[in-house]
């Protein structure tokens, strides 16, 4: 019904909905704050290097024989070799960012989520569209807005949601943003992919299956081709968020945003893992490796490690709402395993992509130690997060001593010690480094420090020469 003060041939209201493609479809480049530009480059590096670190893994070459098996019109760039469809350029180079499990991830009250699933969609559409540097980072910039910004508003996780949800709203405005479409079929793109694409929280739950890694990649690949179809005419229901039985209603949170207020600054709330480990693991990883730095711990003197935790740790990886955490068979269950992520940092030191490999995880000393690994939920914790990622962890000695130490953060957290570029450049050289000749480990980066001057394309297209220093040796 027409609002009462409203003539006949009055225009309508817009919806929420095309508020927010209005919002994306404008932002620009001069949108992103200069001094906040560097950081939004450690992002896509940190990005990129996650990426080609997943190359050859079995799970990946998986997805890559399907796609080319699949084939399709070759208009996007496939990392390390190829080209395919947007749609499935999207959900390879989405598999590629999210497998490792070593991404960026963003943490407000309430939901934790990884903002760089949105990299693979906004890179095709960049292609697709010939868009600059500019175009791709203000386009991922948007993206990142305003999934933080409906994670803040509406959280999911508590209703039995996954984060990926969030990224229907994502990826189709950073997607409207890089192919310039106009106001209307960018709000029906999100209305088409908000109203498809809603992921259950049960991939995170229980005994993890290798989905947990994949739902992200599906989202980017589904949200791309309804992107696509809307820029074709093809239309959503724009009512998507205030209807009846809408989004809204459906999760119970209304999204209440002033869109012409919001700047471009929510990728500064993203942080950078240190460990490839779940998000919400990093500060007491560091705090325990730190311990055994200083005191030269070895793992046979160790009669119990004790970890005391705020809530989200303990749900998520520590026993808790998310389920048992103490079999550990696959590498999805060991990055989300606190006993086994401590247990495997005691043995080796480390805990990056060879710690979860299924030899690694699978060998007798790391699975007998992580079952002398306890992790408690401390209220007092708790109430320090967001603000803060705090941990405290004991070491208790089979001589009867006892080591302690606490700590309110890590190097890579975004609110107090957010990574700059030289540490960002230090962990893409570790992760990528087998993947990239000497040349390529040299380009990628100034591409990327450069990518506000040079194409999209230029990025991309050193992506695609990435992998084949693996092909060679596989090949010899």
């Amino acid at each position: 019904m027409a609002r009462p003060d409203r003539a006949p041939n009055e225009a309508p209201e817009p919806q929420k909905l095309e508020r927010l493609a209005e919002w994306a479809a404008s932002r620009r480049f001069t949108d992103i704050r200069l001094e906040d530009l560097p950081y939004l480059k450690v992002l896509v590096l940190d990005t990129v290097g996650c990426a080609l670190g997943a190359l050859g893994h079995g799970p990946i070459e998986a997805v890559r024989s399907l796609t080319s098996e699949l084939g399709g019109n070759s208009l996007c760039t496939l990392i390390g070799g190829g080209r395919g469809a947007p749609d499935r350029a999207a959900f390879f180079n989405g598999s590629l960012v999210r497998y490792l499990d070593f991404m960026d991830i963003t943490m407000v009250r309430g939901q934790s989520f990884h903002p760089s699933d949105n990299f693979a969609s906004v890179l095709a559409a960049s292609e697709l569209a010939d868009a600059s540097g500019q175009q791709l980072l203000t386009a991922l910039a948007t993206s990142y807005e305003v999934q933080t910004v409906f994670s803040e508003r509406a959280p999911l996780q508590e209703k039995g949601f996954d984060h990926v949800t969030h990224l229907a709203f994502s990826i189709p405005a950073g997607c409207t943003n890089a192919l310039g479409l106009d106001v209307r079929k960018g709000a029906n793109a999100i209305a088409m992919c908000a109203c498809a694409t809603n992921t259950l929280w049960v991939i995170r739950t229980g005994r993890l299956s290798s989905w947990k890694g994949f739902a992200s990649a599906q989202a980017a690949m589904s949200c791309m081709h309804m992107v696509l179809l809307a820029s074709r005419g093809l239309t959503g229901p724009l009512n998507l968020m205030e209807g009846p039985q809408g989004w809204e209603e459906v999760v119970g949170d209304r999204v209440e945003v002033d869109w012409e207020k919001q700047p471009l600054r929510k990728f500064m709330e993203s942080s950078v893992k240190r460990y490839n480990a779940e998000g919400h693991t990093q500060s007491a990883l560091d705090c325990l490796l730190a311990m055994r730095a200083e005191h030269g711990i070895r793992p046979d003197d160790v009669r119990r490690v004790e970890v005391d935790a705020f809530k989200q740790v303990h749900n998520i990886v520590g026993g808790g709402e998310a389920g048992d955490r103490a079999e550990v068979a696959s590498k999805e269950q060991a990055d989300h395993s606190l006993p086994y992520l401590c247990a495997v940092a005691l043995l080796d030191g480390d805990v990056w992509p060879e710690q979860l490999t299924d030899e690694r995880l699978r060998r007798p000393d790391v699975q007998e130690l992580m079952t002398r690994v306890w992790v408690r939920q401390r209220e007092a914790l708790s109430t320090r997060y967001p603000d803060e990622m705090p941990a405290r962890v004991s070491v208790l000695l089979r001589d009867g001593s006892e080591l302690k130490r606490e700590t309110a953060d890590y190097p890579g957290f975004a609110r107090t010690r957010r990574l700059d570029w030289d540490g960002a450049l230090a962990k893409f050289e570790r992760l990528a480094g087998p993947e990239l000749d000497a040349g390529l480990l040299r380009e990628i980066p100034h591409a990327v420090q450069a990518l506000d001057q040079v194409q999209a394309s230029e990025l991309a297209g050193l992506l695609g020469r990435a992998g084949r220093e693996r092909r060679v040796r596989a090949s010899a």
